[in-house]
Order: structure tokens, then C-alpha cells, then sequence
């Protein structure tokens, strides 16, 4: 029988009905019968099915993958990247927001300042961490850490993977869009390197509040925008069903992203997307977060800032 824990996108099903295929016949296999090279046959067809699937890519079919829910979360990148780990909670100004996850850590050895935003992978943690998307407590959170890493000549990674800030009326009441506006210039400050990775979602202003770094890092089937398709269609079109085609014309994807220099660095992930094969995504990702860290390790803090301001004022020339 297929996995139950296996879950498919609907673009998906030329591969889900082969591996079920697949699993029938390892049942047939169990029970005595010399099946081992049509197993193996099939086997090999949904792999090759994967990867021509995955090579040609929609910028929806991307957007789909990059909210797959078993795609690895941010704690997973913590868990599988940074030892001696110690969460800090609060702003010191109204209370705590689990939707940002922060704190200090050892990366490779070096300490570091990692903040994150969690959606949660159960119905009970996506309830606690508010599906990933941060009120203004999460960004003033996210600024008392960086302004602690600044002080003490600690590096910052930012884990992105957020829909959006979260809209509602309680969130702007407490300001929201300054919390936002603060963290982002709170990230062109930084006298110390700042790397951000988009792991799935890079909503908006939710965003950039931490992606504003000296280099920013995406996956391959991440998805990168100043909106959602789904919110691009209903203001453009007032149509909610035109979200593909909002998604293509929005220009989302890693690929276009780092065509137009928005982004530095596209990481490969495994065949079918992160959430197959999530330990070899967190290690190949590990890699490409040290590279970028060294590069930037020779800089003093003078040229780390003016770096980073030129890097976005760059972006702005280039696609004014």
C-alpha cells in the first residue's frame, strides 16, 4: 500500500501512481514473488518522471512546493545546523511572538544570532506559531537581537519562511508596518555580516524585515514576493482563480529572482523538492551559509554596511 505519510501536490499524481505501483509490488515481493526487476524498473521510471516534473517547474507549481507541508521548517535548520542553541523570548515591550524564533547558537563552531520565522508542522504548532506570520512583537524581537549580536560581534542568520506579517487589526494597532520598517533598518545597520536564507515562502514586507542582509541565500522551488498570487489576482483581477497567472507575471521564483540580482545565491535541492529528502537539504544549505560567511569574513564594519546599503540600492537601479 502506498505511505501514508507520503503527501502529493496535485501536479504530482503521474508520480504518486507510479509509486503506488511501486508499492504494490514490494507488498507482492514480501510475499515470495521474483518481482525484484520489475520493481526496480518502475522504480527507476518515477524517478526519471520526478526529475523531468521538477525541471520544468511553473512559477504556481513552485509557489505549491514551497508551501508543501513537509517541507523542513526553520526549527529544523536549527536542529540540524545549530549547536548549543539558547531561544531568547520577548521585545521588553509587549510580550512574546512564537511566529519569530530567535536566539544564540554555534554554527560550525562560531557563534552566531539566528532568527526565524516558524509556521509549524501540526495543527497544534501552526496554531502557536501563527502559521509563520510575525505581529510586531516578532519584529521588535527580532530587533533587540540584532542590536545584542551588533554589540558583541555576533553574525546574524536569518531563517525566512513567512507568508506575510500578520494583518490583523491587533497587529496594526501596535504598529506593525513601523516594526517592520525598524527591523529592516535594523538589518542595513548591522556593523556585523548578516546572511538570510528563504527556505519556502518569502512573503512581502514579513519578509524582508530579516532578509535585508549582506547576502541573501534562496532554494531552488522557494518563492520570493512583494505579495501572494493569490493577493495579486484578487486586486489585479479581482479574481482569486488567476493566481497562476499572477504567479508568472510576478516573477517569484529563484530563478528570476536571481536574474535580476534580488537574490545571490540559488541552493539546489534534492530531487522532487526539500521535503523528500530534507537532511540532504539542511546540510547542502549549512555549506552555502558558511561559504557566504566567509566571504564576508575579512570586512570591518564600515564596509560591511556599505556593502550591504550598495547591494540594495544596486537592486533598485537595476529594476527602477
Amino acid at each position: 500500500m502506498p505511505d501514508p505519510m507520503r503527501s502529493y501536490l496535485d501536479f504530482e499524481k503521474p508520480v504518486a501512481e507510479l509509486d503506488s505501483k511501486v508499492d504494490e509490488l514490494r507488498v507482492l515481493a514480501a510475499s515470495g514473488s521474483d518481482i525484484s526487476e520489475e520493481v526496480k524498473r518502475i522504480e527507476d521510471k518515477a524517478k526519471e518522471a520526478l526529475a523531468e516534473l521538477y525541471a520544468n517547474l511553473t512559477p504556481w507549481q513552485k509557489t505549491q512546493v514551497a508551501r508543501h507541508p513537509q517541507r523542513p521548517h526553520c526549527v529544523n535548520y536549527i536542529a540540524g545546523l545549530i549547536t548549543e542553541f539558547t531561544p531568547l523570548a520577548g521585545d521588553r515591550k509587549f510580550g512574546d511572538d512564537e511566529a519569530m524564533v530567535g536566539g544564540f547558537g554555534r554554527f560550525r563552531g562560531e557563534s552566531v544570532c539566528v532568527i526565524g520565522q516558524e509556521k509549524g508542522a501540526t495543527t497544534e504548532s501552526r496554531l502557536k506559531h501563527n502559521f509563520g506570520m510575525a505581529r510586531p512583537e516578532g519584529y521588535r524581537k527580532a530587533v533587540r537581537l540584532m542590536e545584542m549580536a551588533d554589540r558583541f560581534g555576533i553574525p546574524v542568520l536569518s531563517l525566512v519562511d513567512t507568508a506575510g506579517a500578520y494583518p490583523g487589526i491587533g497587529a496594526e494597532e501596535r504598529g506593525q508596518a513601523e516594526a517592520i520598517a525598524r527591523s529592516t533598518d535594523a538589518c542595513l545597520n548591522l556593523g556585523v555580516p548578516n546572511v538570510a536564507v528563504i527556505l519556502g515562502e518569502g512573503g512581502s514586507g514579513g519578509a524582508i524585515a530579516i532578509a535585508t542582509a549582506s547576502r541573501v541565500l534562496m532554494l531552488e522551488h522557494a518563492v520570493y514576493s512583494v505579495i501572494s498570487p493569490e493577493g495579486a489576482a484578487s486586486i489585479l483581477w479581482r479574481d482569486a482563480a488567476k493566481a497562476q497567472e499572477a504567479a508568472t507575471n510576478l516573477k517569484i521564483t529563484a530563478q528570476d529572482l536571481a536574474r535580476f540580482g534580488v537574490i545571490d545565491t540559488v541552493l539546489k535541492e534534492p530531487p522532487g523538492g526539500a521535503h523528500r529528502d530534507p537532511d540532504a537539504m539542511i546540510t547542502r544549505t549549512g555549506d552555502a551559509i558558511a561559504q557566504a560567511f566567509n566571504d564576508l569574513r575579512s570586512l570591518d564594519a564600515a564596509a560591511i554596511r556599505q556593502q550591504r546599503r550598495q547591494k540594495f540600492l544596486n537592486i533598485g537601479r537595476r529594476l527602477g
